[in-house]
C-alpha cells in the first residue's frame, strides 16, 4: 500500500478519541484516519495460510479461523452456505470480586464467584443454495500479513468470494460478500446472544449478568443488485451481486477499581449500533483499505526467514503441511516461519486497547472454556507476552501492563484483607502483612481465585520490567514503579530468617509455599520463590535509581537482596535444587520448570563464564530430567532453557514436537494452528500460550539479549543454518537487530538503538563493544572467528 497512515498519525488518533490505555476499552470514537493512495494489495505468499475444507461447526475451537482488533474477536467457519462467527469481547466475563475464602482457605474458583470468559454472540449467515456438497474449487486463506480471511468456490461456473477482517479503526467485524460471473447471493442474517437473550430487533440485542455487567450487539447489512430487508429476528436479502455485513459489541466494563470496574454512562447495544451504522456508510473496500493499513503497521515491524522449502511443500495446505512435517521429519522452514508469524497475528488480534490474553487468548467456542479462560500467574499469562518484545510487538504489551495497574487497588485491599486470614496454609509466620501479592488465578473484577501465590507478584513485576529493558520507555517505568514497590513490601514482611544449611550463616527465605505445581504445599525457601524474589529486588533498585525515588528504600530492598538464599546443587541428585533438599520431592518430568525461572525467564544462570560451572551444570541435569515432550506451553519453556543453553538441537526438536498435529489424541498443533493440550486422552483443550512461547523460542535461538550484550545466533539448529534472516528483532538494552547469517554464520547485524547506548555483540566467543546514541545504529559485518 502507498502511503499508509503513520504510527504517529494512529497514536495521535488514538489519543484524540480516548482509545489509550486507561479508558474504557469499548468506547465512542472520533471517525478513523483514512489511508490515502493505491488500496491495499496481497502481501508474500509465504505469510498466507490456506486450507481446502471449512470448519465444522461442532470444532470451531480447533478448525475455525480467528480474527480480532484486539478486543473483539471472532472464529470463522468459512463454511459456503452457513457463515458461522462466534463472537467474543475481551471484558465478557462472569463474577465478581470474589473477596471471601472457603474453609480451606482458598478463593472460590466457578463460574458464578470468580467467573469465566463468554461468548458475547453468534453471528450466521445462511444460504441454502451455496450447500458444500453443491461447489468445487473450495478455498479458503488467513493472509497473516494483511489480517485477512479469504474463502472462496465455484458454484455454477461462478466465482464465489468473501472477505472476513476485524478492523481496529472502525472497531468493527466486516464480511464482505462478492462473485464474478453473474452469480447473486440470496439468504438470511441472523445475530443472537449466547446467554438467552430476547433480541431487542432483527439487528442488535442487549443483556446483563448477574454481576451488573452489561452488554449489546448490533449488525447491519446492505448490498448491491438486490434486496435487503427485516424478518422477524433475521436480515433477510435477496439476489445481491455483492453483501457486506458489519457487527460489533461490547460491555460496560472499564478498567477502574473505583467504580467496581463499569462504565455506568455506557449503553453498550446502542454504542454497537453507532458503530455499525457509521461503518456501514463507507465501502467495503475502503474498510478493509483503513483494517490493512493499520495491521500492517505493527505486523510489518519484524520478519524472519529461516530457509527455503521445496516446491512439493509449498504445493500442500497448511494442514496437509503439518502432517507431512511430523509424518517425513523434514523441515520445513517457510511453515515453521509462518507459525512463528502466526503466534505475532494472534497478538496482534488479541492484544491492543483492552484486556490482556487469557489462557485460550480472544477465541471461545462456548461458554465453559477450561480454567475460566482466566489469567493465571504461575506461567502462563507470562508466557503469553514473552514474544511480543522479542518480535516487534511492544506496543501489544502495554495490555497486560494496563491490567496489572487497573487490578493493583484490588489486589492491595484483598492481600491487606485476607492474606493474614487463619485459613491461608501461606500467610505470613511473622504476623506482618503488606504490600500485594495475587493468587494462582486473576479475573477482571479485581478478583482472585484458587490458592494464593505469593510469588506470583514477583513473576508479574519481573515481566513488566523486562518490558521496560526491551523498550527503555521512562513512561512505562513510571507506570510500574508502585507495582515494583508494593511487591517489594509484600516481601520485606514475608521473608524470614533461618540458618544456610551445612553453615552457620543466617539468611533470608520465602515463607512456606508450594512450587508450582507439585510437591509440598508447605516448604519454605523453594528456588522458584528465591529466584524471583532476587530479580525483583534488582529490578525495583536499579528502578529507584533510574527515576530518583526512595533511596532508602531502595538501600533496605538493596540489604534484603544481599540476605536472600540463593538455590544450590544438589550432591545427591546432580540437580538443581527445586526446595532446600537435597532430594527431589516432586514429580521429576513435571510440566512446570519452575525451580529454572532463573535460567529463563530470568538469566541469573548463564552458560557464559559469569556463572559457576557447577550452577549451569545442576540447572541442565534437571532440565534434562524433565524431558522433552510434555504439554505445548510446556515445551515451549524447555525450548527457550535449552536456547539458553545454547543446545540447539533440543530447542529445535521442541519446536518442532509442538508443531506436530494434535489430532490422534495427542498433544500438538490443531488444523487451525492453535495449540491443543490433551488434558485427558481424547480431551483435547485449547491453550494459547504456546502459540506464543514457542515463537518466543525460535527468536531466542537466533538472538540472546540481556542489557549490555547481545549474542548472534545463540542456538541456531542445522535445519535453518544454510540461509536466514532476521529483521525488527527487540533486544533487551533497548536496541532492534536486524541479522542476516549464512551457511551457520552471521554475515550482517544492523544493531539500531530504541534508548540503549553501549553493549556487546558476541558471536563464537568473539565480542566487540557497540555504543550508539538512541535512534542510532552501526552494521556490523565482520564476523570471521
Amino acid at each position: 500500500m502507498e502511503n499508509p497512515p503513520t504510527r504517529r498519525g494512529f497514536l495521535a488518533l488514538a489519543a484524540a478519541t480516548g482509545t489509550l490505555a486507561g479508558l474504557p476499552a469499548f468506547t465512542a470514537t472520533a471517525a478513523p484516519l483514512r489511508p490515502t493512495g493505491a488500496p491495499s494489495v496481497a502481501g508474500s505468499a509465504r505469510h498466507r495460510l490456506w486450507w481446502q475444507a471449512p470448519a465444522d461447526e461442532h470444532s470451531m475451537i480447533d478448525q475455525g479461523l480467528p480474527v480480532g482488533n484486539g478486543r473483539l474477536g471472532a472464529l470463522a467457519s468459512n463454511d459456503p452456505g452457513r457463515e458461522l462467527l462466534l463472537i467474543t469481547d475481551a471484558t465478557m466475563w462472569t463474577g465478581g470480586l470474589n473477596d471471601t475464602l472457603d474453609a480451606d482457605g482458598q478463593f472460590p474458583y466457578g463460574r458464578d464467584d470468580f467467573g469465566s470468559f463468554t461468548l458475547l454472540a453468534r453471528l450466521t449467515v445462511d444460504l441454502p443454495d451455496h450447500d458444500l456438497s453443491a461447489v468445487s474449487g473450495y478455498r479458503r486463506t488467513l493472509d497473516l500479513d494483511q489480517g485477512l480471511v479469504t474463502t472462496s468456490y465455484v458454484r455454477s461456473s461462478v466465482t464465489y468470494r468473501r472477505q472476513l477482517f476485524a478492523s481496529r479503526p472502525d472497531d468493527v467485524i466486516v464480511l464482505h460478500f462478492t462473485q464474478s460471473g453473474g452469480g447473486h447471493y440470496t439468504g438470511t442474517v441472523t445475530l443472537e446472544g449466547t446467554h438467552g437473550e430476547t433480541p431487542t430487533a432483527a439487528e442488535s440485542f442487549a443483556g446483563a449478568f448477574p454481576n451488573g455487567l452489561r452488554y449489546g450487539a448490533a449488525v447491519a447489512a446492505h448490498g448491491k443488485g438486490g434486496s435487503v430487508r427485516v424478518s422477524g429476528t433475521s436480515i433477510v436479502f435477496s439476489r445481491c451481486t455483492e453483501l457486506t455485513v458489519v457487527v460489533s459489541g461490547g460491555t460496560d466494563y472499564a478498567p477502574d477499581a473505583t467504580t467496581h470496574y463499569r462504565n455506568p454512562s455506557l449503553d453498550p447495544e446502542a454504542l454497537a449500533r453507532t458503530k455499525v451504522r457509521a461503518a456501514s456508510r463507507h465501502p467495503a473496500g475502503t474498510l478493509l483499505d483503513t483494517h490493512v493499513a493499520d495491521h500492517r503497521e505493527l505486523f510489518g515491524r519484524f520478519d524472519v526467514r529461516l530457509g527455503t522449502s521445496s516446491d512439493a511443500q509449498r504445493s500442500l495446505d497448511t494442514w496437509e503441511r503439518l502432517q507431512a512435517r511430523a509424518r517425513d521429519d523434514e523441515p520445513d522452514p517457510e511453515l515453521e516461519a509462518a507459525y512463528l508469524q502466526f503466534g505475532r497475528y494472534l497478538m496482534i488480534s488479541g492484544s491492543r486497547g483492552s484486556l490482556p490474553l487469557g489462557l485460550q487468548g480472544l477465541w471461545l467456542d462456548g461458554n465453559d472454556p477450561k480454567w475460566m479462560g482466566d489469567y493465571h500467574t504461575d506461567i502462563n499469562v507470562q508466557m503469553n507476552y514473552w514474544t511480543a518484545d522479542r518480535a516487534g510487538l511492544s506496543d501489544c504489551f502495554d495490555a497486560l501492563t494496563d491490567y496489572c495497574l487497573a487490578q493493583l487497588p484490588s489486589w492491595t485491599a484483598l492481600t491487606r484483607d485476607h492474606f493474614d486470614d487463619p485459613r491461608n496454609r501461606y500467610r505470613n509466620s511473622s504476623g506482618k502483612n503488606a504490600g500485594w501479592t495475587v493468587a494462582i488465578s486473576t479475573n477482571i473484577h479485581g478478583g482472585l481465585g484458587w490458592w494464593w501465590h505469593p510469588a506470583g507478584n514477583a513473576w508479574l513485576c519481573n515481566t513488566l520490567w523486562e518490558h521496560y529493558e526491551f523498550t527503555r520507555s521512562r513512561a512505562h517505568l513510571e507506570r510500574i514503579y508502585p507495582l515494583l514497590k508494593g511487591a517489594c513490601e509484600f516481601w520485606e514482611a514475608r521473608l524470614v530468617t533461618v540458618t544456610e544449611p551445612g553453615t552457620t550463616r543466617e539468611v533470608l527465605v520465602a515463607d512456606s509455599d508450594w512450587s508450582p505445581e507439585h510437591g509440598p504445599l508447605d516448604a519454605k525457601g523453594i528456588t522458584y520463590a528465591q529466584e524471583l524474589v532476587w530479580a525483583l529486588f534488582g529490578n525495583f533498585r536499579a528502578a529507584a535509581a533510574e527515576l530518583k525515588r526512595d533511596p532508602g528504600y531502595a538501600d533496605t530492598v538493596g540489604g534484603l537482596r544481599e540476605r536472600l538464599y540463593l538455590p544450590r546443587v544438589s550432591p545427591r541428585t546432580g540437580w538443581l535444587e527445586e526446595w532446600m533438599s537435597p532430594d527431589n520431592l516432586g514429580e521429576t518430568t513435571h510440566r512446570h520448570l519452575s525451580p529454572l525461572v532463573g535460567l529463563f525467564p530470568g538469566d541469573r544462570i548463564r552458560p557464559d563464564g559469569s556463572t559457576p560451572a557447577e550452577l549451569v551444570a545442576g540447572a541442565t541435569a534437571l532440565l534434562t530430567a524433565r524431558g522433552m515432550d510434555s504439554f505445548g506451553w510446556a515445551n515451549a519453556w524447555r525450548a527457550l532453557c535449552w536456547a539458553r543453553l545454547k543446545n540447539a538441537d533440543k530447542a529445535y526438536r521442541l519446536v518442532v514436537t509442538n508443531l506436530r498435529p494434535s489430532t490422534g489424541g495427542g498433544n500438538g498443533t490443531a488444523p487451525n494452528l492453535f495449540d491443543i493440550y490433551q488434558l485427558k486422552p481424547g480431551q483435547g483443550i485449547f491453550q494459547i500460550d504456546a502459540n506464543f512461547g514457542t515463537p518466543a523460542a525460535m527468536t531466542e535461538m537466533l538472538l540472546y539479549s540481556r542489557p549490555g550484550h547481545l549474542e548472534l545466533l545463540p542456538a541456531l539448529p542445522d535445519a535453518w543454518a544454510a540461509s536466514g534472516s532476521l529483521t525488527g528483532a527487540g533486544a533487551r538494552g533497548g536496541f532492534v537487530v536486524d541479522l542476516r547469517w549464512k551457511d551457520g554464520k552471521p554475515t550482517e547485524a544492523r544493531i539500531r538503538s530504541v534508548g540503549g547506548r553501549t553493549t556487546e555483540v558476541a558471536y563464537g566467543g568473539r565480542s566487540r563493544t557497540v555504543t550508539l546514541r538512541p535512534g542510532g545504529s552501526v552494521t556490523l559485518k565482520d564476523f570471521a572467528q
